[in-house]
């Protein structure tokens, strides 16, 4: 049985390399291949839509992650990035197994007095950070699972920075929308012009522990991140609240890895534009009160617009703090994170490269067996400008001569 599953596997592995060559096209892989290659290296669920060619690949070994994507079927361009070098290498990483995938979880903060990334008493710097092995290595169980559709659950401890410790359940749902429902969710009318895959994870934090969560000990807070392509002609767009900074804060948070120089970050009253080249590693932060609870990106080269979506509370306002050092303010970070992959200094090598969009739930105060959800949407749209420019500027308030004008001259 295992000879005739590995003969079955190499069939369909030489059958899309001869797919490839007669397109003369292997420059980008497409969903099938990533299908492929994946289930050479792990156990994946695969999730089709009821009507349509829209699907997903999940890897309930990696914390029931999202890996990749596809509007149009096995042959379709897959729209998730995976560090096929890492996984084909099965070697151990001391610091993450950055896998990829467009929808994986993660727990904040990342750095502070109360970060589950670092030791207690170690110095904020990247020798001393390391992923919690639950958000890293850990499988989750697949709870259930039906065609479009897969609900996965863990159980486990974490020790933040100053001592405090957790005991965590997450439960994640996955489910793919139907097409009229993205369409509905997005506000807009289908149209033929435009292919669509569209899917939602709905993550549930509890205290499974028997004393309470307290902003005195630390918090966590539900952290979402998807890791995309990038490409040259690729922009990150996030809608912000427009007003005073005496009111609202800052328009956006750059200096996470330093100053970000102005041919690749352009701040303007409703819209933040962040580079998606995979270049150079810049990352930027809106706090809640700028935040709209939603992101998105455009790949000019390829037509693909991308549009994030997720629960953002109203009113609440105490977000996980998750720079690294020591914070007078540990409940003022961020409810959107994107970030651009690069060498972090001159001469080494990109973790990728890739880009993610990223989104929080707030800090979770919680009493014995209470619960968070954070629940988000991820929506990849192909088709002609035309058609894409409406809803980029229904969704995010912006067209996309504004995108691909915010670092390219006319």
């Amino acid at each position: 049985m295992i000879g005739a599953t590995r003969f079955a596997l190499a069939a369909l592995v030489l059958s899309v390399a001869v797919s490839q060559a007669a397109s003369g096209d292997s420059r980008e892989p497409s969903f099938l291949d990533d299908l492929v290659f994946l289930k050479q290296h792990t156990g994946v669920l695969v999730l089709k839509a009821k009507e349509g060619p829209a699907r997903l690949v999940i890897s309930p070994a990696w914390q029931g992650r999202v890996m990749s994507s596809s509007a149009t079927g096995d042959a379709g361009r897959s729209f998730g990035w995976i560090n096929r070098d890492l996984i084909a290498s099965h070697a151990p990483s001391p610091h993450i197994h950055a896998y990829g995938g467009e929808d994986r979880l993660w727990l904040g903060p990342e750095g502070g007095q109360f970060s589950i990334f670092f030791a207690p008493g170690e110095p904020f710097d990247y020798a001393h950070w390391y992923v919690p092995k639950p958000l890293d290595t850990l499988a989750f169980r697949i709870v259930s699972r039906r065609a479009d559709r897969a609900t996965f659950r863990a159980e486990f401890a974490l020790t933040n920075y100053s001592g405090t410790h957790f005991q965590v359940a997450i439960e994640r749902e996955v489910r793919l929308l139907p097409t009229k429902a993205a369409w509905h969710d997005l506000g807009l009318p289908p149209t033929s012009k435009v292919s669509l895959v569209a899917y939602e994870s709905n993550n549930t934090l509890t205290n499974n522990g028997t004393h309470p969560w307290t902003r005195e000990t630390g918090l966590l807070s539900i952290w979402i991140l998807g890791m995309f392509i990038p490409s040259p002609s690729a922009t990150i767009v996030v809608p912000i609240k427009p007003g005073p900074e005496s009111e609202l804060g800052v328009e956006v948070t750059s200096d996470y890895f330093g100053p970000i120089p102005p041919d690749r970050l352009k701040v303007s009253r409703t819209a933040i534009y962040l580079r998606a080249d995979g270049t150079y590693r810049s990352k930027i932060g809106i706090n809640p009160q700028r935040g709209l609870g939603k992101l998105g990106s455009y790949d000019a080269d390829h037509h693909v617009l991308t549009i994030v979506e997720f629960n953002q509370p109203a009113g609440l306002t105490d977000y996980v703090n998750s720079q690294w050092k020591l914070q007078s303010h540990p409940f003022t970070g961020d409810v959107i994170n994107a970030y651009n992959d690069g060498p972090a200094e001159p001469g080494a090598k990109p973790l990728g490269p890739f880009y993610e969009m990223e989104s929080s739930s707030p800090a979770a105060a919680l009493i014995p067996h209470a619960s968070i959800e954070h629940t988000r949407r991820t929506f990849h749209l192909t088709g002609t400008d035309p058609e894409l420019d409406l809803i980029a500027r229904s969704v995010l308030g912006v067209t996309l001569a504004d995108v691909e004008h915010a670092f390219h001259a006319d």
